[in-house]
């Protein structure tokens, strides 16, 4: 399936044209019934998330907040004061999807290198990386992301140096996974790296070994920082571009704003220069990887441009991903002699920052997949929440996240509903980790496995992500899964609990006003409602009732942030 055709799009805003329902020109004469807005839009279908008044006819922006919302009988007034109308034509639209969870720059890097998304064999996979290294000169390094066994119908096993040596011989390779979190490199990047069967793994890492304990080329989570100390300097302009790109991608599938899991500093800094610049295309909330947590530090929490720009939180890195099998399990694998790892983030390390985050307020977002890395997490929060009065806390609303919460007995979905714990999850990860979550776990493990309604049953804040770009990042992909819980051709395997799919309603919360919450920011978006940011995201398909199958085929029809258009299909 081709999500994302070749379009013809512009970005930005749009100057505005007052017209009718026809696209005439209004004329009208002075009347003092008429209240003015700058944009109205009316004949579609408006879901507002707000349960006090679920849909509506008509919405009317002015200053770039809503200023009405309601029925055609109730919006007279506000037509003939309108500086232009948006005929929906009878499309659907929705207060503005939030991706939960996302990496900015990497979207936007994804147009730039190598992609091995959507590959179905490996055979194919290596087959595309050879023609792509054919053109890189000798001795420049072979970059791309996005490989991913799980999808492949030949192997699924990982990638190793043997499979790309060949070709590669005097060019370094550096190759994420999909997850982001595991990487192949090749025999001549092992050797750059000074990597030999006696180096051993880091902390919170592995080198995969043969049986001799010479390294494969299959590197998990701390051992790829060896490898990314010596990939190429990019400039902050490539940087920058990349941030753009991703915006772009981003407002053309329909975000209006994005939760950043862990920017690094550099890209905070290309991002406010954007920001500076009036070149946001929408909002980003910010959280900076634990090691750039100093720099949250000494610089503080900053909102700029209307929210377009918001840095307030600290991404923790505990274990690696289930399909790597660096997920900490209490338990070992099913499929495996192991349990996992942890340590990515040490509790030496971890708990000054928790300190430092409670006496100033930032959040704090925790990257955890296995339930042993979620019940040690949570035991560490507790523990930090307990060393520090509650008097030195700059608040007690915390709103502390766990980021993808994958495996979650119920004890712990108590405790995280006890804490008030938020569940930072992407819906995708499911319907993917269909091809290898049984093998895993096992089945006792599936019946707590991507729990969404359970967590939601208990009163716990689900905020859906994609994180892409490990997924593609697409909103009508992550709605659907969360309503199907199936894979994008309809299929389900045994054991997968149909019934912790979500309702429309809540999957609309899911992408909506949760990660408004979330974000603490519940009072200016996340719904439809007068007062609030004018964000919208506007589909040619109705979510709340359309066949399942029918929003993989949705069309993004326009994007709208503060009252701007910054996206809109021709």
């Amino acid at each position: 399936m081709n999500l994302i055709p070749a379009l013809k799009y512009f970005v930005g805003a749009i100057a505005l044209t007052a017209s009718n329902a026809w696209g005439e020109p209004l004329v009208t004469a002075p009347n003092s019934n008429c209240k003015a807005s700058d944009v109205l839009l009316h004949n579609g279908v408006i879901y507002t998330a707000n349960t006090q008044q679920w849909q509506a006819d008509v919405v009317a922006v002015k200053a770039g907040r809503v200023a009405f919302v309601g029925t055609e009988e109730q919006a007279k007034g506000w037509y003939c004061g309108a500086k232009e109308t948006i005929d929906l034509k009878g499309s659907t639209v929705f207060p503005g999807f939030t991706d939960a969870h996302q990496h900015l720059e990497g979207v936007g890097k994804r147009t730039r290198t190598l992609s091995l998304f959507g590959l179905p064999t490996l055979q194919e996979t290596v087959e595309k990386i050879k023609a792509f290294a054919a053109n890189v000169p000798s001795g420049e390094w072979v970059l791309g992301r996005g490989w991913i066994e799980r999808e492949w119908q030949d192997e699924q096993r990982f990638l190793t140096a043997a499979d790309l040596d060949p070709f590669t011989e005097n060019k370094p390779l550096f190759m994420p996974r999909a997850d982001g979190v595991s990487a192949v490199v090749n025999s001549k990047a092992l050797a750059m790296a000074g990597v030999t069967k006696d180096t051993p793994d880091p902390e919170g890492g592995k080198f995969e070994r043969y049986a001799d304990g010479t390294p494969t080329g299959y590197i998990l989570a701390t051992a790829m920082d060896q490898f990314r100390a010596i990939l190429p300097h990019e400039s902050d302009e490539y940087i920058k571009e990349n941030l753009r790109r991703g915006m772009e991608v981003n407002v053309s599938r329909g975000w209006t704003h994005t939760h950043d899991a862990g920017m690094k500093v550099r890209e905070v800094e290309q991002l406010r220069e954007l920001a500076k610049n009036n070149a946001m295309l929408h909002r980003v909330y910010i959280a900076v990887p634990i090691d750039d947590a100093s720099y949250l530090f000494s610089h503080g929490a900053e909102k700029a441009l209307n929210d377009m720009f918001n840095l307030n939180a600290i991404k923790v890195f505990i274990d690696g991903t289930l399909g790597s099998r660096g997920a900490a399990l209490l338990a070992p694998y099913s499929d495996a002699d192991h349990s996992g790892f942890m340590n990515r983030t040490t509790k030496t390390e971890l708990m000054p920052v928790l300190d430092e985050a409670l006496r100033n307020g930032y959040q704090i977002m925790t990257h955890v997949i296995g339930d042993r890395a979620l019940k040690v997490t949570l035991d560490w929060y507790e523990e930090s929440w307990k060393a520090l009065p509650k008097a030195q806390w700059q608040t007690q609303d915390l709103r502390w996240r766990l980021e993808h919460a994958q495996i979650i007995p119920p004890q712990q979905q108590t405790r995280m509903a006890e804490l008030g714990i938020i569940a930072s999850m992407q819906p995708s990860h499911a319907i993917g980790d269909l091809n290898f979550a049984p093998a895993r776990l096992g089945a006792e493990r599936l019946t707590y496995a991507y729990p969404w309604k359970p967590l939601v049953d208990k009163g716990i804040k689900v905020v859906g992500g994609s994180d892409a770009p490990v997924e593609v990042g697409d909103p009508r992909i992550e709605f659907y899964a969360a309503i199907s819980r199936s894979r994008l051709d309809g299929s389900r395997g045994d054991g997968w609990h149909a019934e912790y799919a979500l309702s429309r309603e809540d999957a609309l919360r899911m992408f909506t006003l949760w990660p408004a919450y979330a974000s603490f920011q519940e009072a200016e978006y996340g719904s439809i409602e007068v007062g609030k940011y004018a964000d919208f995201s506007v589909f040619d398909t109705d979510f709340m009732k359309a066949a399942p199958a029918d929003i993989l085929n949705a069309e993004t029809i326009m994007t709208i942030v503060g009252g701007k258009k910054v996206f809109v299909r021709q």
